[in-house]
């Protein structure tokens, strides 16, 4: 039998998302082959030390934080490995085939680790640094949406130093929008800093709030409709794979962050009674925007479908959630793609990233 290989797997992170990724990293880590892969479970703390986790029980009850024994990638190509430092001075480099960075929202999903990745020439899970970049940051997304002619929300897009003078900005969404509207920070996920206006004084405060998360904020048309969400597979090779659909029935006003993860009465549908071209045309463009933004490896692509029918592309997730309840791995199970098969295909995509 041929030489186990070496994944590091890379969780936790200093964005708003740190605790989804500590519960996605123990569903992809279960599901690796460990009798072809050893295992390297490396965990960044909020405050940004990077730790050797020991085991998933110790992700499971965050003790893994109290590790002293720090992990960090190398950026020098030649080694193309994880040094490991103990408490008494001990340093050894860990040679890695692969990295599969399970960390959402900012320095996780927005191109900085998969520069590092990059620099290191160490094969990695997911879409590159463009796309990655891209895609975090809703506003550059809606505009290589238009540029595909895909509908979408309308926006107006706000700086944070503009908000010195609250009042042009409230003349300018009111002029471009009418109430309600969503708030939205640029570049955070998991609908943190996300907030619903009724009114000027219910903008102005959610406003205040989304520039907490980042001084980019997109104000958008309130679509009535139903919440529907894809998973894509797939583009580097020119093929891309979209999963059926499912449908968010969320517990709030709007599936915010504590809808998604604290309310057990939020859920999701796998394959909701939807017209079947309403169906294709949400796979369809599904595929369009994940190759327009130049994805590879996966990604989740949700959309409205409004009250008349119409469908409305929402956003893009170049590293959605893995955790019991997250769709992505839900909606892939139900076109036959068990957690293990979709794990070691991801796997195998970053090798193939790697050769195009």
């Amino acid at each position: 039998m041929e030489d186990k290989r070496t994944i590091a797997v890379i969780f936790g992170g200093r964005s708003s998302e740190h605790e989804v990724s500590c519960m996605s990293v123990i569903n992809v880590a279960s599901h690796i082959d460990r009798s072809k892969w050893e295992i390297l479970l490396i965990g960044i703390t909020k405050d940004g030390r990077w730790l050797l986790a020991d085991s998933l029980d110790s992700i499971r009850d965050g003790s893994w934080r109290k590790s002293s024994v720090s992990a960090v990638i190398s950026p020098d190509a030649r080694k193309k490995c994880a040094v490991i430092m103990g408490p008494d001075g001990g340093r050894k480099e860990i040679r890695l085939d692969v990295v599969f960075p399970i960390m959402h929202g900012k320095y996780g999903e927005d191109g900085t680790i998969q520069g590092l990745l990059e620099m290191a020439g160490i094969p990695y899970v997911g879409c590159g640094v463009l796309s990655s970049a891209v895609c975090m940051d809703k506003f550059y997304t809606k505009i290589i949406v238009d540029s595909i002619g895909i509908r979408q929300a309308a926006f107006v897009g706000v700086h944070d130093y503009e908000l010195k003078d609250m009042d042009a900005v409230v003349r300018r969404v009111e002029e471009a929008l009418d109430y309600p509207v969503f708030i939205k920070p640029s570049q955070a996920g998991s609908s943190c800093g996300v907030s619903k206006a009724h009114d000027r004084e219910s903008l102005e405060k959610g406003l205040q709030a989304a520039v907490a998360f980042d001084s980019k904020v997109l104000v958008e048309e309130f679509i009535s409709g139903r919440e529907i969400e894809s998973a894509v597979f797939g583009g580097n090779d020119g093929e891309v794979f979209v999963s059926g659909v499912g449908e968010i029935l969320a517990a709030a006003e709007f599936y915010d962050y504590d809808a998604k993860y604290n309310n057990p009465a939020s859920m999701t549908v796998i394959d909701p009674d939807l017209p079947e071209e309403t169906v294709e045309t949400i796979r369809r463009d599904a595929a369009a925007i994940f190759r327009a933004v130049d994805g590879s490896g996966l990604s989740r692509v949700d959309f409205f479908v409004a009250d008349d029918g119409e469908v409305v592309f929402n956003e893009i997730n170049t590293m959605p959630g893995f955790t019991a309840i997250s769709m992505y791995p839900m909606l892939m199970e139900a076109r036959g793609v068990d957690k293990d098969r979709l794990v070691e295909n991801l796997i195998d995509s970053a090798f193939k990233r790697r050769e195009h």
